[in-house]
């Protein structure tokens, strides 16, 4: 079955910033019983990267993430305005994060991140034939940059040591790619 069994009756915003906007749905279920949903509705669109040069390595990068107040590897990722074109976001935030530039660009994949709270949508890329030039940090970002072999970096998600979900499933898909 395709077809949309549930009914909104009204959405009420709760709260919403520059990145995303919370908001309170009263439906009526796919029963047909009156109930409530929550939705955090994203203003970008996530984009992530898995660089891979010619030697098989890849770049991770490492930073503090406030919400789940630890340190985190993940791949190069940042969000692109909804409207943009994606694969432009995707080159700049490459730049803006490795310093590399890639005149290959493979999407790999679409990604939904949490689809029973969110309608955020994440595309992931394979960019190959690298160039290394300097990084641009955001002033919010203070992040460490490292190259592995994308070897290790896919023993890296086997041991639980990456744990951001896009980054998770795009290692695993370029793995596939790739033929580890």
């Amino acid at each position: 079955m395709t077809d949309n069994p549930w009914t909104t009756l009204k959405i009420t915003s709760l709260y919403e910033n520059p990145w995303i906007r919370l908001e309170h749905h009263d439906i009526l279920n796919p029963a047909g019983k009156v109930g409530v949903y929550g939705k955090v509705h994203f203003k970008n669109r996530a984009m992530a990267i898995i660089p891979v040069d010619q030697d098989g390595n890849t770049w991770l990068v490492g930073q503090y993430r406030y919400t789940l107040e630890e340190y985190a590897w993940e791949i190069p990722m940042g969000g692109g305005p909804i409207g943009q074109d994606l694969l432009e976001s995707a080159k700049r935030e490459l730049r803006e994060e490795t310093g590399l530039s890639a005149e290959k660009w493979t999407e790999v994949m679409k990604v939904h991140t949490s689809n029973s709270v969110t309608d955020e949508v994440g595309i992931v890329y394979l960019a190959e034939m690298l160039t290394q030039g300097d990084t641009e940090f955001e002033e919010t970002e203070i992040l460490q940059v490292k190259k592995l072999p994308f070897s290790e970096v896919l023993e890296m998600v086997m041991r639980g040591e990456i744990t951001d979900s896009i980054s998770v499933a795009g290692i695993l898909k370029v793995a596939r790619i790739l033929g580890y």
